[in-house]
C-alpha cells in the first residue's frame, strides 16, 4: 500500500487569516517502508513573514524571496501525491493549508477522507500523555537530535518513523507467503516463510539464507511383518472391551 507522510510549514495558524504555505515536504512509503522518493519545496509566501512564525521554522522573506509561488509547484505536487492515503501530525492543519493553496490556483482539494492524522492514532495508544511530535519521538526512541527548527521534509522524516512505531513497529510489514509446491507433495506440510517488502519470499527476513527444500513425506505405512507382530501382542489381550458388541 502507498501512503504519503507529509508535513508543512507556514507563515501562521489559519489561512482563512491570509496566512500562507512556505514549505512542504513529502516522503513516499510503500507497505510502511520509505522507498526513498521525496517531495520537497519551498513557497514564496506573497506576503510578510511574521516575526513568530520564522522563529518557529527559521524561513525568512530573505531566503524565500527567489523561491516560485505555489502554483509553480502544484502540478508536480499533486502527481507525487496521486491517490495515495495521506499521513501528517495535526493533520486538519496540514489539510487546511494543503487544500487552501491548492483552491487558490484552480486545482481540486483533497478529500478528507484521504486524511490520517498521528495525533488521533497517539491519542487512542496514550491516552492522557504528551502528543507533540517532539514528545512521541522522545517516548519511541527516535533520534531527533539534529532537529533544532521545524521543517517541512525533517518533520516529515521523523514522522515516518513514529507513524511506523505507532501502528506496531516493524513487525507490521512482515507477511506469511507459501513457496511454490512441486506438484505432488503435500501442501499442508508445506512450511510458511516470512518475507519483507522488496525480499524474496523464500528468505527468512533478516537470515540472508533461503529457507530449506521441501521435501515430500517419508512413507509411514506399517510393513507386512510389523502388522503380523502388531496382531500378535493384540491376541494377547483377555475379551478386550473394543470387541464388545
Amino acid at each position: 500500500m502507498r501512503e504519503i507522510i507529509f508535513d508543512t510549514e507556514t507563515t501562521g495558524f489559519d489561512p482563512k487569516n491570509g496566512h500562507r504555505l512556505v514549505e512542504i515536504g513529502c516522503i513516499e512509503m510503500v507497505n510502511r517502508v520509505a522507498t526513498g522518493a521525496v517531495f520537497h519545496a519551498y513557497c514564496h509566501p506573497e506576503r510578510d513573514m511574521p516575526a513568530e512564525a520564522e522563529a518557529v521554522h527559521g524561513l525568512s522573506l530573505a531566503f524565500l524571496s527567489d523561491k516560485p509561488k505555489f502554483a509553480v509547484h502544484a502540478p508536480g505536487l499533486i502527481e507525487f501525491l496521486g491517490d495515495a492515503p495521506l499521513v501528517a501530525h495535526n493533520a486538519a492543519f496540514d489539510f487546511g493549508f494543503l487544500n487552501a493553496e491548492l483552491e487558490a490556483v484552480g486545482h481540486a482539494i483533497i478529500s478528507l477522507d484521504r486524511m490520517v492524522d498521528t495525533i488521533a492514532i497517539a491519542r487512542r495508544k496514550h491516552p492522557g500523555a504528551k502528543l507533540s511530535l517532539d514528545a512521541l519521538c522522545s517516548r519511541y526512541g527516535i533520534d531527533r537530535s539534529h532537529r533544532t527548527k521545524h521543517g517541512a521534509l525533517l518533520d516529515a522524516e521523523l514522522l515516518a518513523q513514529l507513524y511506523v512505531e505507532l501502528l506496531g513497529g516493524r513487525q507490521i510489514g512482515l507477511e506469511l507467503a507459501a513457496d511454490e509446491v512441486p506438484s505432488g507433495t503435500i501442501q499442508s506440510h508445506q512450511p510458511f516463510t516470512v518475507s519483507r517488502a522488496g525480499m524474496p519470499a523464500n528468505t527468512l527476513a533478516g537470515s540472508g539464507q533461503s529457507t530449506r527444500p521441501f521435501r515430500t513425506p517419508r512413507p509411514h505405512s506399517p510393513s507386512e511383518a510389523e502388522l503380523a507382530r502388531h496382531a500378535t501382542f493384540m491376541a494377547g489381550f483377555g475379551d478386550p472391551i473394543w470387541t464388545r458388541a
